[in-house]
C-alpha cells in the first residue's frame, strides 16, 4: 500500500517539471529559511496542553475542542488551504482513514486559515466526512506555535498564480499555518504531534492510528 508521503512525493516531482525556474527558486528560498528559522521546534509538541478553541465549520455551526475531548481524542490537522495540492492529498488521505479513526473512539478535525464557504467547497469537492474549521487570522495556529507570515517574493507567486488569498482567507493573505498534526487525549495533553515547515510532506495516518492504539491500551 502506497504511503501518504510517497504520493505527495510522487506529485512534487511530476509536478516539478511545470514550475518555472525562477519561481522553483523562490519556492526553495523560502522553504529553506522558515526551515532555518526554527520555528517548527518551538511549535507545541509531546506533553503540552492543547489550547482550547471554538471555531467555525464549513456549515458555519461553531465547534469546540472541549466539546469533542469530552467524547474521546482528537486528532486536530493544520492545513494551508484548498489550493494547496499537497493539502489536498492529506485530507484525501484522512478521509480514507476516517473510519479507522473513529472505530478508535477518536475525532478527526482539520483547521485552515479560509473562510468557512472556501472550507464547504472543499468539503463537498472531496466529501469529507470529518469537519473542517476556519481559522481566520491563525489565532489558534498561533497558539499552537505554527502562525508565520509569507515572505514578499513568495505572496507574490501566489497572488501570480491566483490563489487570491486576501479573499480566500478572510484579509489575512500573508498569515498561514506549517502543516502539523496533533493526537490530543481526553484530558486535553499531546501525546504524539507532527509539524514540518516542508508543506510537501505531512503525517502518515499510519502513524496517528498507532497513537491511537497506544491511548486505547494505556486505559
Amino acid at each position: 500500500m502506497t504511503t501518504l508521503n510517497a504520493e505527495l512525493r510522487a506529485f512534487y516531482e511530476a509536478r516539478q517539471q511545470q514550475i518555472p525556474a525562477d519561481v522553483q527558486e523562490i519556492l526553495r528560498t523560502a522553504g529553506q529559511e522558515l526551515a532555518a528559522s526554527g520555528q517548527a521546534d518551538r511549535a507545541l509538541s509531546v506533553g503540552a496542553q492543547a489550547p482550547r478553541f471554538q471555531l467555525p465549520s464549513a456549515t458555519g455551526e461553531y465547534v469546540a475542542l472541549a466539546d469533542l475531548l469530552s467524547c474521546g481524542p482528537v486528532v486536530l490537522t493544520f492545513y494551508r488551504g484548498a489550493w494547496c495540492p499537497y493539502c489536498n492529498i492529506t485530507l484525501r488521505a484522512l478521509q480514507q482513514h476516517h473510519t479507522d479513526i473513529t472505530a478508535r473512539g477518536a475525532r478527526l478535525v482539520a483547521l485552515s486559515p479560509q473562510i468557512p464557504d472556501e472550507s464547504l467547497t472543499l468539503s463537498e469537492k472531496h466529501s469529507l466526512a470529518f469537519d473542517v474549521l476556519s481559522d481566520i487570522g491563525s489565532g489558534t495556529a498561533k497558539q499552537y506555535g505554527l502562525a508565520f507570515d509569507l515572505p514578499d517574493d513568495l505572496a507574490a507567486v501566489y497572488d501570480k498564480l491566483g490563489f487570491d488569498l486576501q479573499r480566500v482567507n478572510g484579509g489575512y493573505p500573508r498569515t498561514l499555518p506549517l502543516p502539523a498534526t496533533y493526537v490530543i487525549d481526553r484530558h486535553g495533553t499531546i501525546p504524539w504531534s507532527y509539524v514540518n515547515t516542508d508543506y510537501t510532506t505531512r503525517a502518515e495516518p499510519a502513524d496517528i492510528l498507532a497513537t491511537l492504539d497506544a491511548l486505547s491500551a494505556g486505559g
